[in-house]
This record gives C-alpha cells, sequence and structure tokens, in this order.
C-alpha cells in the first residue's frame, strides 16, 4: 500500500505534535505534581536510624506486622501450606457458595498483580545495593508476608458485600469500615474507607498501569532492534495496542480477568522458573558457593553496603516492595472467590507470596550470585532488569528473548489485576453501576497507552506512595481484626480434621 505525499506530511506533523505534546504533559504535570509527589514520598519513606543504617519506616511497619502474625497464628504459613494446595487443586470445591471465581483463578489473579518486572530487575537492584546477604532477607521477609496475606485475605471474604447480581466487593476499604462501625464510629468508617479506595485508585493507574506499561515497552523494544525498531519512536501504538488488548480482557469484569490471568500466570511463571533453573544448571559449579555467600553475607558484621543490618534492610525492602504483603490490595481480587469459608481463601492466599518472593525473587538472586559475580558482570555498570538479562545471556546468547517475553507478561498480567483493585475503589467512591464501570475503564486504557508514551515520573512517584501509605491503616485493622482471624483459623482447621477423622 503506497501513501500520498500529504498523507505522509500530515502523519510526520502529528508525531512531532504528539511529541511535543507528551513532553509539555510531561513538564506541566511535573510543575504541579512534582513538588507533591516529593512531599508524600517523603513522609511516607521516611527513613530513620536503624542499628547504624537508615531504614524506611513503613518497610519496618510491614515486617514486624508479617512477624507478628507469624508467631500469634502459630507459623500458619508452615501449618497451611499444604492444605493450601489441595483447596486450590479443588478438593473443597463448593459450587452452592457465593462467589464469583474459583480458589486458583482467585490466586492467579491476585499473583498477576505482584509477580512483575521487580521479580526480575527488583532483586538484581537490591543485591547490588545489600550484597548478596539481601537474597537470605527477602527470602525470610517473604515467608513472613504469607501470614499478614492470609489475614487481610480472610478479613476480605469474611466481610465482602454480595451485591444482588451476584457480583461481589470486597477488600480492606469494606473491613476497615466494618471495624469502626462495630466500635460505634460509622462515619469514621465510611470515610477511612473512601481514602483507602482514592489511593487505590490513584496507585492503580500509576504503579499498577503506567509504569508496567512503559516496562512491557521498553522490554519489547530491547529484543527488537531497539530505538532503530519499527516500535523505536512509536511507543505511543504500542501502548495503543496494549490498551486495547488490556480493554478487551476487562470489558468482562472479575470473571474475564480471573480466566486470562489462569492461563497467563501459570505459563509465565513456568517460563520463568524452567529458564532459571536452566541457568543455575549451567552454573552448577558456582550453586554451592553462591549459597554459601548468600548465606555468611547475611551475617556479615562488615561489608561495603552495610553489613547484616544494610542486607536486612534491602532484602526487607525488596520483598515487600515485591509481593505488597499488608497493603490489603491482593484482598480485594481473593474477595470474589466462590467459598462461604472465608478461612480457606485466606490459606490459599498463602501461595501468592511464596510463589511471588520465596520462589521467582529466590531464583533470580540465585542466578545473579551463582553467574553474574563469577562472570564478573556486576563491575560492569549494568543494573536492574539489564544485568539479569546480562546473567542469563551469558549462558545462552538467545536467553534474553524469553526473559523478555516473561518481563512483558508479568507487566500485562500487573496491569489486569490492578484494573480491577483500582474499579473497586471507584466502584466504593462513586457507586456501582455501568456508567461509572465504563468510564473508569476507558480512562484506565487511556492511561496504559500514556505510560508507554511518556513517564510522568511524578504520577509514579505519588501513587508509590499513596499505595504503601495506605498500608498504615490496613495495618492497624488487622491488628485489631487479628484474635478474630485466629479463632476462625481454628474453628476452620478444627472442622477439616473432624471431617477426616469421620470418612
Amino acid at each position: 500500500m503506497q501513501f500520498s505525499q500529504p498523507f505522509i506530511f500530515s502523519l510526520s506533523l502529528l508525531m512531532n505534535t504528539r511529541s511535543t505534546f507528551a513532553a509539555s504533559l510531561d513538564q506541566t504535570v511535573e510543575l504541579w505534581v512534582g513538588p507533591l509527589a516529593a512531599t508524600l514520598s517523603s513522609i511516607v519513606f521516611f527513613e530513620i536510624n536503624f542499628l547504624g543504617q537508615t531504614a524506611p519506616v513503613i518497610v519496618l511497619w510491614l515486617v514486624v506486622a508479617a512477624l507478628f502474625f507469624t508467631v500469634y497464628l502459630g507459623f500458619i504459613n508452615l501449618r497451611g501450606f499444604g492444605h493450601a494446595l489441595r483447596i486450590v487443586k479443588g478438593d473443597y470445591k463448593d459450587p452452592n457458595a457465593d462467589g464469583e471465581i474459583s480458589h486458583f483463578q482467585a490466586v492467579s489473579t491476585a499473583i498477576s498483580g505482584t509477580v512483575g518486572i521487580g521479580n526480575i530487575g527488583g532483586v538484581a537492584v537490591a543485591i547490588g545495593l545489600g550484597g548478596p546477604g539481601a537474597a537470605f532477607w527477602l527470602f525470610l521477609a517473604g515467608f513472613l508476608g504469607m501470614s499478614t496475606k492470609l489475614v487481610e485475605c480472610t478479613l476480605g471474604v469474611k466481610y465482602r458485600r454480595i451485591n444482588k447480581d451476584g457480583s461481589v466487593s470486597g477488600g480492606p476499604m469494606y473491613y476497615l469500615e466494618m471495624l469502626l462501625a462495630e466500635h460505634q464510629y460509622p462515619r469514621l468508617g465510611k470515610l477511612l474507607g473512601a481514602f483507602y479506595a482514592l489511593a487505590l485508585v490513584i496507585g492503580c493507574l500509576g504503579i499498577g498501569n503506567m509504569f508496567q506499561s512503559n516496562q512491557a515497552y521498553v522490554q519489547f523494544i530491547n529484543v527488537t532492534g531497539g530505538d532503530q525498531s519499527f516500535f523505536g519512536e512509536r511507543g505511543w501504538l504500542f501502548g495503543l495496542i496494549l490498551g486495547i488488548t488490556i480493554g478487551v480482557v476487562i470489558i468482562g469484569g472479575i470473571r474475564s480477568i480471573a480466566k486470562v490471568a489462569s492461563k497467563i500466570v501459570p505459563f509465565m511463571g513456568i517460563l520463568y522458573v524452567v529458564s532459571a533453573l536452566a541457568i543455575l544448571m549451567m552454573s552448577a559449579e558456582y550453586l554451592p558457593g553462591a549459597i554459601a555467600l548468600i548465606n555468611s553475607d547475611a551475617f556479615s558484621s562488615q561489608s561495603a553496603t552495610g553489613g547484616m543490618v544494610g542486607a536486612m534492610i534491602i532484602g526487607f525492602q525488596r520483598a515487600v516492595f515485591s509481593n505488597e504483603a499488608g497493603i490489603g490490595s491482593a484482598s480485594i481480587a481473593h474477595s470474589a472467590v466462590q467459598t462461604d469459608e472465608p478461612v480457606s481463601e485466606g490459606l490459599v492466599s498463602l501461595l501468592e507470596p511464596f510463589i511471588d518472593t520465596v520462589v521467582i525473587c529466590s531464583l533470580s538472586s540465585l542466578v545473579i550470585v551463582a553467574t553474574a559475580y563469577p562472570a564478573g558482570l556486576m563491575e560492569t555498570g549494568l543494573e536492574g532488569i539489564e544485568l539479569t538479562s546480562a546473567a542469563f545471556e551469558h549462558h545462552i546468547s538467545w536467553a534474553p528473548y524469553p526473559l523478555a517475553l516473561a518481563g512483558i507478561l508479568f507487566a500485562f498480567s500487573t496491569i489486569l489485576a490492578w484494573s480491577y483493585y483500582g474499579l473497586q475503589g471507584w466502584l466504593y467512591l462513586v457507586g456501582d453501576s455501568l456508567k461509572a464501570q465504563l468510564a473508569f475503564k476507558v480512562v484506565f486504557c487511556g492511561f496504559v497507552m500514556l505510560g508507554s508514551t511518556i513517564q510522568l515520573t511524578a504520577v509514579l512517584d505519588f501513587s508509590d506512595a499513596m499505595v504503601f501509605l495506605i498500608s498504615v491503616p490496613n495495618i492497624i485493622g488487622l491488628y485489631f481484626f487479628a484474635p478474630v482471624v485466629k479463632r476462625d483459623v481454628h474453628l476452620y482447621l478444627e472442622k477439616i480434621r473432624r471431617s477426616q477423622t469421620e470418612s
């Protein structure tokens, strides 16, 4: 097909106008939102001196909560793991229970919201900053975070609302509202729920949308020829295609999102795990030394990165940012599960931090320490996903391609999950109607395209801070509800034991 000269000139003019508009928009947003984002970030990620090292208070807040819930619930992350697998397998399925999706679809959707670029590139950054020992503390924080997930996802199902059409609304905004209503403060509960919902909407448009589409675009052009490829100067086109694809999926609601997530998550997870294991097999001679280095460096008193405390802080921070245990967002997806036993879904949610952090992040750590260190890649100046990609490429020249595919799928699935989180927050604020749903989905897909075109750093920083800010009221709520969850867990497990004994 040939184009006329006027058409080509018009297209060129349009592209130049778009570039000018993007730059202008970026500057305008930075001017107005930048100072607010910087102020909020300085508050949310405020650092204190912790054993001679600086640590963000929000990270300590989440890790302490995870440790408390693990001990308080008698290491439920170990005791309930086997039963969680049987639930996901479908052994306790109740087709007559309220809900919209299966246990497997619920955990797949929640995992899709946490497994992202950070599992590949963020781990490399953590090890670069905190040394190999950071991998140990990352693993431990992931293990502890499993208990926090159980508490918030149990509450998500317990206090969810079943709408007239059979759809489900649940999450922290509902159980926080219920908490204060039970203490005779219904208006304050509604206000707190609205604050959580608003923060969720802002967060979903930033780190759950624009950042993901931007990273997907970067991964795509990296394996298709860089800036010289067809899409090198056409981020808007990539974003348009991605936005339309996202729109096709989310128009069907949680059933459609869960259906797609239940296909993508196992595929992308297996793809990355198999690829990482293949690289580790090729670095087998260095693997024992890598494990020994991780363990020794985790408790080292002397290190350029702050020794044991420095490694601990960096590892905990990466784990918290990865699995989001304590933020409460995943409970929104788990709330849609088809069950009349809230604890059953709480147990299923144990698998989420396990897969996200204990498995995928730990494999990324081992690839870096067992391959990048011996190959001298740590001295090349590479960081993040580029370092992980170089470690894969060290053994297999074409390895960056499946890695890039996994990265794109990670970003795509994260956008899907956060579209549902944001939608539920939006409907909590404005009321559930078809017009409200359609308006949000159109705006959300528009931000997908925008994210592939420009970064809007101020928006990303602001949304990032808002998402972690809501962990403060969420964790407080979890502490208050802890006795209720402990009682429910005990009753549920006793019920399962009796049924097994009788059978």
